[in-house]
């Protein structure tokens, strides 16, 4: 998984988009999603102020193009949390979710602004579609080998979500200490699986 994106040098012909979003990938680290402009952006990049204009309509598209390479950062390194653990994959997606956004709490409240918001942006349907589908297949498989109990997994999916998201933003807020992240984060998993998770 890419901690963080190329540094860029002089953009070529026809990836200028590609060094903008660059250019506000690094920003947005540095100084979270207020800190994104599309002037600061462009100075990043090397060029004018409004050479940007010719690919983001305004700043709010901007956005949503660099809120579309975080979810593709965050579902990298969710496939390497899985194929890193033998356990249930449920499990390993939900430290996953917990060490991403409390190690990017910027990317976290960008994804948070754009993603779990009362409708999704259209832009960004295919990734989420294509992450919600490989989390239900991964749930599927641990039903189908006993690490789950049986049952809907978009519900199961849905709990998990609820449970890590909040989680994440009460460790990111400092209601719960940082410090003790990974070790909440595995005890809350393992109270949640233990309801979710085949007796046998």
């Amino acid at each position: 998984m890419t901690e963080r994106p190329a540094r860029r040098g002089s953009y070529h012909h026809g990836d200028l988009a590609e060094a903008l979003v660059t250019a506000a990938f690094e920003l947005l680290d540095e100084e979270g999603q207020a800190g994104v402009s599309v002037r600061e952006v462009a100075r990043r990049a090397g060029v004018s102020a409004g050479a940007p204009f010719r690919h983001f309509a305004d700043r709010q598209a901007l956005l949503t193009a660099l809120a579309d390479r975080v979810l593709a950062d965050f579902e990298a390194w969710q496939r390497a949390a899985v194929a890193d653990h033998e356990g249930a994959a449920l499990r390993a997606i939900g430290l996953g979710f917990v060490r991403y956004a409390v190690r990017h709490p910027h990317r976290f409240e960008l994804v948070r602004s754009r993603v779990f918001a009362p409708s999704r942006q259209p832009e960004l349907e295919r990734r989420l579609e294509g992450i919600d589908e490989a989390y239900t297949e991964l749930i599927v498989a641990d039903q189908e080998s006993g690490r789950l109990r049986p049952g809907d997994p978009a519900l199961v999916g849905l709990a998990a979500q609820a449970l890590v998201c909040g989680l994440a933003q009460l460790i990111i807020d400092g209601y719960l200490p940082i410090e003790k992240a990974e070790e909440l984060a595995a005890q809350v998993l393992d109270t949640f699986g233990q309801g979710i998770a085949n007796p046998r």
